[in-house]
């Protein structure tokens, strides 16, 4: 995987099946911040750091829950 700097990462909304009974996501995921807009306004699919991919519908709020495995290869990159 390449090394990608901290500013090019965000986290977008997790996948349908992800979603909890009142709709609310379980996990949002990394993924690379150019794709977003692209994926939002095309519809195409966004791959994430753990691999999960699926197409940008919502952002993430302040203190929403990460996807643990997306946070644990987020954490070892390397930080421009």
């Amino acid at each position: 995987m390449d090394r990608v700097s901290a500013d090019t990462l965000v986290r977008p909304e997790i996948t349908s099946d992800e979603k909890t009974d009142d709709d609310a996501p379980k996990v949002f995921h990394y993924v690379k911040k150019n794709k977003i807009a692209e994926s939002a306004v095309m519809g195409t699919h966004v791959v994430a750091l753990c691999g999960e991919v699926f197409p940008v519908t919502k952002s993430a709020k302040p203190g929403s829950p990460v996807c643990p495995d997306c946070k644990r290869i987020y954490e070892t990159m390397k930080k421009d």
